[in-house]
C-alpha cells in the first residue's frame, strides 16, 4: 500500500553531516539556476514512501528460520501473540500472555521434580517443549517476564520436526527483541495496587551505516493480588548488537542477565478441586522466612546470518546459557483429622524443601533456506543440524521441620505462616544428569501449482541421558538411556482463492524416558533406562482465510492427537507402556482489525481428552485427561477512540475440568474479565490503565493433579485478584 506523506514530521531527521553533504550538493544549481531567467518554473520533487498499513494484533509471519513461508500456507495452527497485544493487556509473565491461547492449561508446582512454568497443550505436558528463537530453552523456571521478547509463537500439534523430543500438545517459541535499522527510545513507568512498581526502556540505535546496537532494560516489584503475603522482585538487562544489519552478512551478539527473588507460592489445601473448609484465599501454609526462590540467568546468543545471491540463506544460531537456583518450598498440603483436634492440620508433603539448581546448556543451530524449481514446482527447503548439551546439577538441603512440629497442628483457619523454631540446614540428595542431542532435519514447502501446496518434514534425533544420583544416606545410583528416532510431517494445502487455504496434516513426535533430564533431573532413573519413548500422532483437517481486505486472519482446525505407548507406573514400582490416550478437539481463532479503529483477537478451543486404555489398578480407562476444559474462550478487542482516547475489553472463559485422570473431583468453571483505557497525549507520551479480574474472581488457575485423601489433602493455586495498574510511556 503506498502512501504520500506530506508532513515532515515522521522523517527521519538527517545527521549533520549528511545535512552539509545536501547542503553543498543543492549550493552549485542553485546559484547556476539565479543565472537563468525568472520566468524559468521550479519543479518539486515528489517523495513516495511505501508502509504497511496498521495490522492490529495480525501477524503474517514466524519468528523462526525453519517457518519460511507466510503463516497463512503453514498447514498447521499457530498462533501468535505479539508484543502490541502483550503492551496493550500489560502481560509480563509467559503464564500471563499464554492466558491468550485456549488449550493451554497450568500444573501447580510444590518442589520434588521442579517447580515453575508447568503448561499443557492440547493435553499434553509441554514442560521441555519451550524455545527461545528456535533454541530449545528447557531449564524448568518461572519465566517472569517478557521484557526483552518481540512475540510469543504457540505452535500446536505433534511438533518433533520442529522441536525435537516431546512437543506431544505443539511447543513454544519465544521471539527475542534484535536490533532495528530505526533509531528510538521507549521509556515507561507502571504504578498499581499489590505496591505494584515498574521501570523498563528499551533503546535502539544507530551507531554507523553497518551497526546497530538496543538496549532492553527492566525493574519490577509487587505483590500478587489476591494474595497478601506473596512478592516478587526483579531486575533484567539485554544489550544486544547488530553488524551488517543492512547487508548480506549480519552478525548479531546478544546477552541477556535477569535475576529474579520471590517468595513461592504453594496454593492452599484442597480436597478433590475444593478448597478445604475454613481456609482462606489468602492463607499461606508455608514459612515466609525459610521459603524463596531466587534464580539467575544469564544466556549470550551468537547469531549469523548471509543471503546469498541465487536465493540461498544462512544461518548459524550458537548459545549459552545458565540458570543458577535456590529454592526452599513447604507444601501447602495438611493433614486433618485423626488423632488432631477439629480445625487443626500439621503439615504434610516437603517442609523446608530446599534445592540448589545449575542448569547450563550449550548449543549450536544451522538453518540453510533454499528456493529453487524442479520443473513446474517451486520450493522452499529448510535444512538444518542442530547440537546441544545441556548439565543439570541438584544438591538437596533441609531443615528437619517435621519433627518439630506441635503435637496438636496449627489452626487451620490462621496458618503461623512463619517458623519460629531452630533452625538447622541439613544437606540431603544430590543429583547430577546430562543430556546431548544431535540432529538432522529438512522442511520443504513445494508450490505444485496455483492451487496446490505440499508440505513435508523429517528429523532425525540422536539422544544420549545419563543421570547419578547420590541418596541422603549415600547410596549412589546410576541410568542412562540412547534413543535414536525418526519423525515426520506432511500437509495438503489447497488454495481456492488468493486469501483462502484449506488444508489436511498429519505429524508425529515422540517422548523419551530422557525428555525432562536436562530441565529437572526428572523421568530418566534404573526402572525407565530401557524403554522405549512414547509416539504420538496428529491428524489435522483446518482453514485459513484473511478477509476485510486482508486485515482480519480468521483460522479453524479439527484435530486428533493419539498417545499409543504411554508410560505408567504400576503397583510394584515398574513401568509398562501400555496406556493409551487420545485427545479430539476444534480450535477457532480470530486476529486483526475489523475495521481502521477496531481491533480483535479471540480464541476457541474444545478438547476431549481420554484414556482409552491403562492399567486396571489405575483408574483411568475411560476417564477424562486431568486439567484439560472441554470448552475454553479468550477475547481481546480493543477500539480506537477521537482525541487520542482508547479502550480495550478483554474475557477468559476455562470450563470445568478434572483434577486427575483417574476422576477424583473437579474444578470449576470461570470468566476472568479485564478493560485497558489508554490515552495518547501526543506523539512522544501516553497513558494506559489497566484493570485485571474485574469481579475480583476467585479462580483456580493452576493445580497439582492429585485429589488429595487418606493422610494427606492436595493443593489449588489462585489466579491474580483484582488490580489496577496506570503505566506511561515516552518516546522519543
Amino acid at each position: 500500500m503506498k502512501l504520500s506523506i506530506v508532513s515532515r514530521a515522521h522523517l527521519r531527521p538527517p545527521s549533520l553531516y549528511s545535512a552539509l553533504a545536501m547542503a553543498t550538493s543543492f549550493a552549485a544549481p542553485a546559484w547556476a539556476e539565479a543565472e537563468r531567467s525568472a520566468a524559468s518554473p521550479l519543479t518539486l520533487v515528489t517523495v513516495t514512501v511505501t508502509a504497511a498499513p496498521d495490522a492490529g494484533p495480525k501477524v503474517d509471519r514466524s519468528g523462526s528460520a525453519k517457518i519460511p513461508v507466510p503463516l497463512l500456507d503453514v498447514p498447521q495452527t499457530i498462533t501468535v501473540l505479539p508484543q502490541r497485544l502483550l503492551q496493550e493487556q500489560n502481560a509480563q509473565s509467559l503464564r500471563q500472555a499464554l492466558s491468550n491461547v485456549p488449550g493451554i492449561t497450568f500444573n501447580a508446582g510444590e518442589g520434588g521434580a521442579g517447580s515453575g512454568d508447568s503448561i499443557n497443550i492440547r493435553g499434553f505436558s509441554a514442560n521441555a517443549n519451550m524455545q527461545l528463537d528456535g533454541l530449545r530453552d528447557s531449564a524448568q523456571t518461572y519465566r517472569s517476564d517478557l521484557f526483552n521478547l518481540e512475540a510469543v509463537e504457540v505452535i500446536k500439534g505433534p511438533n518433533s520436526v520442529f522441536g525435537g523430543a516431546g512437543t506431544t500438545g505443539g511447543s513454544i517459541n519465544m521471539v527475542s527483541k534484535q536490533p532495528k535499522p530505526d533509531a528510538f527510545t521507549e521509556l515507561s513507568a507502571g504504578l498499581g495496587t499489590d505496591q505494584y512498581r515498574r521501570l523498563t526502556m528499551d533503546s535502539n540505535q544507530r551507531l554507523s551505516e553497518a551497526a546497530a546496537l538496543r538496549l532492553n532494560l527492566m525493574a519490577h516489584r509487587n505483590d500478587v493480588p489476591g494474595r497478601d503475603f506473596i512478592d516478587a522482585k526483579r531486575w533484567g538487562v539485554a544489550p544486544s548488537l547488530s553488524l551488517g544489519i543492512d547487508g548480506p552478512t549480519k552478525l548479531t551478539l546478544s546477552y541477556l542477565h535477569q535475576y529474579d527473588d520471590k517468595l513461592p507460592d504453594n496454593g492452599v489445601p484442597a480436597l478433590n478441586g475444593k478448597r478445604l473448609a475454613g481456609v482462606s484465599r489468602n492463607a499461606y501454609y508455608g514459612w515466609r522466612n525459610l521459603d524463596k526462590d531466587q534464580a539467575t540467568a544469564d544466556a549470550v546468543t551468537v547469531k549469523l546470518e548471509h543471503r546469498f545471491a541465487n536465493e540461498v540463506e544462512l544461518q548459524n544460531l550458537m548459545r549459552h546459557a545458565r540458570l543458577e537456583r535456590d529454592t526452599v518450598f513447604s507444601g501447602a498440603r495438611v493433614s486433618v483429622g485423626g488423632k488432631l483436634p477439629p480445625d487443626r492440620y500439621l503439615p504434610a508433603g516437603p517442609q523446608g524443601y530446599g534445592r540448589e539448581t545449575n542448569n547450563t546448556m550449550w548449543i549450536n543451530q544451522t538453518n540453510i533456506t533454499t528456493r529453487f524449481a524442479s520443473g513446474s514446482w517451486r520450493h522452499t527447503l529448510v535444512s538444518g543440524v542442530e547440537i546441544s548439551r545441556e548439565t543439570y546439577d541438584r544438591q538437596g538441603y533441609g531443615y528437619a521441620l517435621s519433627a518439630l512440629f506441635p503435637a496438636d497442628g496449627y489452626p487451620l483457619s490462621n496458618p503461623p505462616g512463619y517458623w519460629s523454631g531452630p533452625v538447622r540446614r541439613e544437606s540431603t540428595d544430590r543429583l547430577d544428569a546430562s543430556l546431548e542431542v544431535k540432529a538432522l532435519y529438512a522442511l520443504d514447502h513445494i508450490e505444485l501449482s496455483p492451487r496446490w501446496d505440499l508440505g513435508l518434514g523429517l528429523r532425525y534425533d540422536w539422544m544420549d541421558g545419563k543421570v547419578n544420583t547420590v541418596s541422603a544416606a549415600g547410596a549412589a545410583s546410576e541410568a542412562s538411556s540412547s534413543d535414536r528416532k525418526l519423525s515426520g510431517r506432511a500437509g495438503l494445502v489447497f488454495k481456492p482463492a488468493e486469501a483462502g487455504r484449506v488444508y489436511l496434516s498429519y505429524g508425529t513426535s515422540f517422548n523419551p524416558s530422557a525428555e525432562f533430564l536436562a530441565a529437572n533431573g526428572s523421568g530418566l532413573d534404573r526402572a525407565t533406562a530401557n524403554l522405549e519413548p512414547e509416539k504420538n500422532q496428529t491428524v489435522e483437517l483446518g482453514s485459513k482465510w484473511e478477509v476485510l481486505d486482508g486485515g482480519l486472519a480468521l483460522t479453524g482446525a479439527l484435530f486428533q492427537v493419539d498417545k499409543d505407548n504411554a508410560r505408567e507406573r504400576l503397583a510394584d514400582n515398574s513401568y509398562a507402556m501400555t496406556r493409551k490416550q487420545r485427545v479430539r478437539g476444534l480450535e477457532l481463532g480470530a486476529s486483526g482489525k475489523l475495521t481502521g479503529n477496531w481491533g480483535l483477537f479471540a480464541n476457541y478451543a474444545y478438547l476431549d481428552g481420554k484414556t482409552l486404555q491403562a492399567d486396571a489398578a489405575s483408574g483411568q480407562a475411560g476417564e477424562a485427561l486431568a486439567n484439560t476444559p472441554r470448552h475454553a474462550f479468550n477475547l481481546w478487542t480493543t477500539y480506537a477512540l477521537p482525541a487520542g482516547w482508547s479502550l480495550a475489553y478483554g474475557a477468559r472463559y476455562i470450563g470445568e475440568r478434572k483434577v486427575t485422570s483417574a476422576g477424583g473431583g473437579s474444578l470449576d468453571a470461570y470468566w476472568v474479565h479485564s478493560a485497558m483505557l489508554g490515552y495518547k497525549l501526543n506523539r512522544r507520551l501516553s497513558f494506559q490503565l489497566n484493570l485485571e479480574n474485574l469481579g475480583d474472581k476467585a479462580y483456580v488457575e493452576r493445580v497439582r493433579q492429585q485429589a488429595g485423601g487418606g493422610a494427606q489433602t492436595s493443593l489449588i493455586e489462585y489466579g491474580d485478584g483484582r488490580s489496577a495498574v496506570l503505566s506511561a510511556v515516552y518516546k522519543f
